[in-house]
Formats: C-alpha cells, structure tokens, sequence
C-alpha cells in the first residue's frame, strides 16, 4: 500500500524532505536502493523483481518519482503494473506536467495509484491519481508545505495519515533550522503500529478486518498468502545546494538492514 510524508520548499536547510513506507508481500522478491539503469539516466530506487518496475526512484538530473497504491476492493485483471509509472518520467526528458498528462490519458488500464512527480532543479511538484473510479484523472500542482499521501486522495484525512502528519510537524518543530538525523526520523514517525479505531475506519469497500489491519503507519498482516506489511522505509533529504542523501532501512531475509546512498544534483 505504502504511505508517504513530506515537506517540500517550507525548511530551512531541506528543499526536500521525503519518508516513505513501502508496504509488500514479504515473499514478493525485491532489490534494495541502488543505481541502476543505462547510460545518462540511471535511476537510484529499490526495484521490484517480478513486475521490473520501482514505488520510489530519483535522478542526478533532478527527477524523483514515488506512488501509492488506491485501497479498493477489487483488482482489474490485466492491469498494467503501477511500477513502471515512476520509470516514464525517471528515464524520460519532459516535465513533470508533460508526463503527467501522458499518464492521465493512459489512467484507466491501471489499478488505483497516487502518483508523484517533481523535478527538484525547477521546483515543480505534479500529483496525478486515476481515482475515483469512472471520473477523469486528476492532475494537481503540490503546493509548497507538508504533504501526507496514503492510500487516498492527496492529504486526505485518514488517521494513520493525520497522525503522520502530526508526528511529523511535531519533530521538524524539535529540531527547528537544524538537519534531522534520519534514523531518528524513521524509528520516531515510521514504526507506529498504532491502529485507527474501528468506527473511523475509511469506507473503502474492503473488508473491515483487512482495512483495520493496515490503518497503521507500519504494517503486518497475516494473510492467506503470506505474510504482507511494511518492508522497506526510505528517507530522502535534499538540500537547496543540491547535496542529496537518500536512506534506506530494509528487510532481507528477515533481517532488518540500512545503507545510505550520497549523492549530488547535477
């Protein structure tokens, strides 16, 4: 499912500051944050084996990309697989908005997703979503400020996402103009296994046990196929000189491991 939380030009020192849960089937196979990639547009991101595409990637040249999957009841079959969308703007050379409108023509051969774009050398943040369901796909610029996207509309208020937000407000309120260290980000705001009450539960048309069990910000279910929950957490911090860090805490048979990958907007 995922769920994301950012602030984005509203921080002293961080023109970007991105976590990211990335929620999967413990069995689905999967590469950790790397480069990857031919030629000029290698892309930094994790990788999921089986479909080849990513839930989060980001460019020397300035581009990130991240999505969440739409919580519905039922999956299309044949769908075309929400992974590559971050790649079509990762590997291409248009803006945010160009592809952007490329991905709303194509929105209906795809399950539910929120889509991120942004290009971090002009400053322009693109939210593109195909849902509701039989309405036109949504294509919005993202102000300047704090953002929480989960499974939902942009900033729609569910309470796993309202208590990010808050958490979130709270420690950049902590630590004022300095830089946030990112394990603290991570072991404060993504590792909350707090549910939502059941009578907030959002009204999605899944089953109420399913919807209880993933209503927090890290997740683990039991379910007839396996084991799904939180898998994998990312930080991003970009700052305004282009000196860019994106860290990564994940789950390798089953042992949670991290690294740190550096690097410097060209």
């Amino acid at each position: 499912m995922c769920i994301a939380a950012w602030i984005w030009q509203a921080h002293p020192v961080h023109q970007l500051l991105l976590i990211l849960n990335r929620d999967e089937f413990h069995c689905r196979p999967t590469k950790a944050v790397g480069w990857w990639g031919e030629g000029s547009k290698k892309i930094l991101g994790g990788r999921d084996v089986l479909g080849g595409g990513t839930w989060m990637g980001c460019t020397k040249d300035g581009r990130l990309a991240f999505l969440t999957n739409v919580l519905e009841p039922d999956a299309m079959p044949g769908a075309r697989t929400r992974g590559d969308l971050p790649l079509r703007f990762l590997q291409s050379n248009k803006s945010p908005l160009e592809v952007a409108t490329e991905v709303a023509e194509e929105a209906h051969e795809y399950n539910g997703f929120n889509l991120i774009l942004a290009d971090l050398t002009t400053n322009i943040m693109v939210y593109v979503s195909n849902r509701p369901k039989g309405q036109p796909a949504t294509i919005q610029l993202v102000s300047p400020g704090l953002h929480v996207l989960s499974n939902a509309r942009l900033d729609s208020p569910w309470q796993k996402a309202i208590r990010l937000g808050k958490n979130f407000r709270e420690l950049l309120r902590e630590h004022g103009d300095d830089e946030i260290e990112v394990k603290d980000i991570v072991e404060r705001l993504m590792t909350d296994t707090t549910k939502a009450d059941k009578d907030r539960l959002p009204n999605t048309g899944c089953d109420p046990n399913w919807e209880h069990g993933l209503s927090s910000i890290f997740i683990e279910v039991q379910t007839d196929q396996g084991l799904y929950g939180t898998r994998s957490t990312a930080v991003l911090s970009v700052n305004y000189d282009g000196e860019a860090s994106l860290y990564e805490k994940y789950l390798e048979s089953g042992i949670w491991k991290d690294h740190t990958v550096n690097y410097q907007i060209e």
